[in-house]
C-alpha cells in the first residue's frame, strides 16, 4: 500500500508506559488527531482500557473543529516502523494532542464506532479494541479532527490508542 502507519496514545509515551487520563463527568475528548491541509489519514484501529464499570459511552468519530487539548509533541505520534519519517499530522492545542480541557462546537460529524458500556459489574467492555478491515477502514479528510470521545455519569480512569495510515 505504500501508506505510514503511526500510533499516538492519549498521554506522552515515558519509560515504555503511559498514565491513565481521568473521564470527568460530561462529555470529554480523550484522544485528538489533526490532519493538515495537505494530508487525509486512514484509519487503522482504535482501542481503550477503563478503570471501573460505570456506564458510559465511548466513541471514534471526525470532526470540523478542535478541541483544546493537551498538545503532543512530534514524538508522541510513534512510527509502527522506526525507520518512517516523522508523522505529518498538525501538533498544537487545538490540533493534536489529548485530555481536552474545552470542548468545540462541531457542524459536521462523522461517526465511525462507538461503544456502550452498560456499567455493570463483570461488564466485558472495560477493554475494547477494533481493527477496521482494509476496506472498511475510514478515511479522515484534510483539515479534520479524529477524535476518542467519552462520556460517562461517573469519572472512570482511561488510556486509549489510535492506529493510523498517512
Amino acid at each position: 500500500m505504500g501508506l505510514h502507519r503511526y500510533v499516538a496514545y492519549n498521554a506522552p509515551i515515558t519509560a515504555g508506559t503511559w498514565t491513565s487520563v481521568s473521564t470527568g463527568t460530561s462529555v470529554k475528548t480523550m484522544l485528538q488527531l489533526a490532519t493538515p491541509s495537505s494530508r487525509m489519514l486512514q484509519v487503522v484501529s482504535w482501542g481503550f482500557s477503563i478503570s471501573g464499570a460505570q456506564a458510559g459511552t465511548v466513541s471514534l468519530c471526525a470532526e470540523n473543529a478542535g478541541d483544546t487539548v493537551t498538545a503532543h509533541v512530534a514524538s508522541g505520534l510513534m512510527p509502527m516502523d522506526g525507520n518512517l519519517p516523522a508523522s505529518l499530522l498538525t501538533l498544537g492545542t487545538t490540533a493534536t494532542g489529548y485530555t481536552a480541557s474545552a470542548q468545540a462546537s462541531p457542524t459536521t460529524v462523522r461517526m465511525f464506532d462507538s461503544q456502550l458500556i452498560a456499567g455493570t459489574a463483570g461488564d466485558n467492555e472495560l477493554n475494547y479494541s477494533y481493527q477496521f478491515l482494509p476496506d472498511e477502514q475510514p478515511v479522515v479528510n484534510i483539515s479534520s479532527w479524529l477524535k476518542i470521545k467519552a462520556s460517562f455519569s461517573v469519572a472512570v480512569n482511561m488510556q486509549c490508542y489510535i492506529n493510523w495510515a498517512e
